[in-house]
């Protein structure tokens, strides 16, 4: 669980408490009594690992810097979002594709989290835990679950990412109008389906752009979201696609298999391109079908970024044809978001 904690709460996983302040020991002392009232009752562990306003602004309060800070106060908000979701059975953020296995107030859910709690106790010495037991219990309910999805293709830079990465170690970007094409998944209604007719026409349409000399790379963005409880991911099989289809090579075609929505699939491309140094003062251009690329310029989907991300992943600019839009990247991206565990 190491990884998924690091993924999830690179601040707070990376805690120990000798390094902390006096009232930030005392606080977590306060909070290991509470947790041992609980004795085996998994749901009062599960409450009594919840992280009060005041205990979040005392860890946060004792960060010496703004942005540490403030990291601390997302990732344990993000803490305590897992805990009532996967705990207890609260709304997630996308209620058709996320959440827990078990129904509110089902067998399932209970059993699933008595199991973890379990599990968080066995695993109560790991490092990634080291501040606070609830670290362990968040990331056990995750794993019950089955969503260990935020760290399905780590490290990003390998496996099916090793060639691009490679290549564009050594790329000359400005040969190039853009500095990427971003397409956009779209999953299927079924889940026999592994691509949909309409990522079918994303991906001839990047493919044509590709092979025009508009950019040196294709991202293809969508994790394995719809259905509910699919396991093919959009952006490998847009890839496959792209390979078996129109031979595009594999050296070209980059996977982002994390975006649940329209907002992160901006988001991570700007953390591949990040990631791959491209020039961050260059646009890329975003592609899927009309319809889409107009709901990504509206004032709409400029709203959701700032609600859900809390800023903007960048700068949407001109729509070059039905299909496509420029876009430059913010250096924002960077930013986990703990209150989405499956795509932080």
């Amino acid at each position: 669980m190491a990884a998924l904690g690091k993924r999830l709460f690179p601040v707070v996983s990376s805690m120990e408490r000798s390094g902390t302040t006096t009232p930030v020991r005392s606080m977590l002392a306060e909070r290991d009594r509470r947790l041992a009232r609980c004795a085996d009752d998994a749901v009062c562990k599960l409450d009594a690992s919840r992280w009060g306003s005041d205990e979040i602004g005392i860890v946060a309060g004792a960060a010496a810097a703004r942005e540490r800070s403030e990291a601390i106060r997302r990732e344990l908000t993000g803490l305590n979002a897992i805990l009532e979701i996967y705990g207890k059975g609260g709304v997630s953020r996308y209620p058709q594709i996320d959440g827990p296995i078990g129904k509110q107030g089902s067998e399932r859910l209970a059993a699933d989290v008595a199991v973890a709690a379990l599990l968080s106790e066995v695993g109560r010495a790991e490092t990634v835990a080291a501040l606070d037991p609830s670290i362990g219990l968040a990331l056990a309910l995750l794993d019950v679950n089955n969503r260990l999805d935020a760290i399905a293709f780590e490290p990003i830079d390998g496996g099916l990412n090793a060639d691009a990465f490679q290549h564009a170690r050594t790329l000359d970007w400005s040969r190039y109008p853009y500095t990427a094409i971003i397409v956009l998944g779209a999953g299927p209604d079924d889940l026999m389906t592994p691509l949909s007719a309409r990522g079918k026409l994303h991906v001839k349409v990047a493919a044509q752009r590709y092979f025009d000399g508009k950019a040196p790379f294709i991202i293809v963005s969508g994790g394995a979201v719809h259905p509910r409880d699919t396991r093919h991911v959009e952006a490998v099989e847009m890839r496959r696609a792209l390979i078996e289809r129109y031979k595009v090579p594999a050296h070209a075609i980059v996977i982002e298999p994390y975006a649940r929505h329209s907002t992160t699939n901006l988001r991570n491309a700007a953390r591949l391109l990040l990631s791959m140094k491209a020039p961050m003062d260059r646009h890329a251009l975003v592609l899927s079908n009309p319809r889409h690329i107009s709901y990504v310029e509206s004032a709409e989907y400029a709203t959701r970024n700032q609600n859900e991300l809390g800023y903007q992943p960048g700068k949407v600019g001109q729509r070059t044809s039905p299909f496509d839009v420029a876009f430059l990247p913010s250096q924002e991206v960077s930013r986990v978001d703990p209150l989405d565990p499956l795509d932080p």
